[in-house]
């Protein structure tokens, strides 16, 4: 394979090496990893390459990555904005709340490109429009002058991605253990005009927000259900939460809720979503992928917001009229999910719960208005986790 394209990824974590980077050597592109853990740059810059391992139903398959290359944005600066302004595409994985810390270097990158065609922005985030709020931040940065021909030199992508990560091997240095099933969707009609990136594995669609919706209302709401019962019993792994029949049940039970809100919403096919559901069930509980039920929870400051796995279907199923009882348990868990070790979010969340009102707290963490129809069903939850 000739590596003859150029991807500057932000986050050299698991998610960046074993999934994104995965994709783009795939598709013949050179990764250029930027990061500001000295622990993972410098492991990256003296191993010529790691591993990747996919765990499946039917076995493992394990292949490596190769021609990287990696940069300190805390010290080396100026390399990446020289890396950025002959890219072909800038991805990132770093979590929502960092995608402001690595805007300024996007920002300085694009300003200094001088090629004759645009850079290619996508990141790679569980969350609703990460590449818009990654844009905003760029953008404030930006001279006017770059800002009214933008479009000469980036296009800004949103996407949605699908994969687990699961708890990794001690000792495993850069290896990486992922789920073989995936999905990357990503918005083509930013590249209308453009050339849009060719990676392998993509599935560009006209419309991202049925995939988005879907994957973040199905996905990440069952999983995190699953972790925050499984947690409030005991249960250490997500596939020992899921092999509780009662636990098993409230997860069903919380994706026919979700599964209601995407079928009537997005004109998507009932049993194709009820097809997608147990698909997605069976894979939560895969033993093979031996997630413990704290990853899984962890930042439940997060994991509350108002767009987000919980709230942001019971919101929009609130304003239709529709049952929320099963998600306003899944609300109950999560809150119940406070001082847990090494989850800064979990202690945070306790604080707020124990120094606010019932109302003020349930604005603060769910970002609803009083009068929305979810608000008062959610206050009195909040109320009794106070109690």
């Amino acid at each position: 394979m000739t590596f003859d394209k150029k991807a500057v990824h932000f986050g050299g974590g698991n998610i960046g090496r074993g999934f994104v980077a995965e994709f783009l050597h795939n598709s013949g592109y050179e990764v250029i990893f930027v990061d500001v853990m000295d622990s993972v740059i410098n492991s990256l810059s003296s191993t010529p390459s790691y591993t990747v391992t996919e765990i499946g139903e039917d076995g493992e398959r394990t292949f490596t990555i190769d021609h990287y290359r990696a940069i300190n944005s805390k010290y080396d600066e100026p390399k990446v904005i020289d890396e950025i302004a002959t890219a072909d595409s800038v991805t990132c994985a770093v979590g929502p709340n960092i995608l402001k810390f690595i805007a300024p270097v996007i920002a300085k990158g694009i300003e200094a490109r001088s090629l004759d065609y645009p850079l290619a922005v996508i990141a790679c985030e569980n969350a609703i429009g990460a590449t818009d709020t990654l844009r905003g931040f760029i953008e404030q940065k930006l001279s006017e002058d770059t800002k009214s021909n933008i479009d000469t030199k980036a296009r800004f992508a949103n996407s949605a991605i699908d994969r687990i990560v699961p708890n990794q091997d001690a000792n495993a240095g850069l290896n990486v253990k992922i789920e073989k099933f995936y999905e990357w969707c990503v918005d083509s009609t930013p590249f209308k005009g453009a050339k849009q990136p060719n990676i392998e594995g993509v599935h560009w669609v006209d419309d991202l927000t049925p995939y988005i919706e879907r994957k973040l209302f199905t996905v990440n709401t069952g999983h995190a259900t699953a972790a925050y019962y499984g947690y409030a019993r005991g249960k250490s792994l997500i596939h020992e939460a899921l092999q509780d029949k009662e636990i098993h049940d409230i997860v069903q039970n919380v994706l026919t809720e979700t599964a209601h809100l995407i079928v009537s919403k997005h004109g998507i096919a009932k049993e194709e979503q009820q097809d997608y559901v147990k698909k997605i069930v069976s894979r939560i509980s895969n033993p093979a992928l031996e997630d413990k039920v704290e990853r899984v929870g962890r930042a439940p400051l997060r994991k509350l917001s108002r767009k987000e796995r919980f709230i942001g279907p019971a919101a929009a199923l609130a304003e239709r009229g529709d049952k929320v009882d099963g998600l306003l348990g899944a609300i109950e868990q999560a809150l119940r999910f406070q001082n847990v070790e090494g989850d800064e979010e979990s202690v945070e969340l306790a604080k707020i719960l124990k120094e606010n009102s019932s109302t003020d707290a349930t604005s603060k963490l769910t970002g609803l208005e009083n009068d929305h129809p979810l608000f008062s069903k959610v206050e009195a939850i909040v109320k009794k986790v106070q109690g």
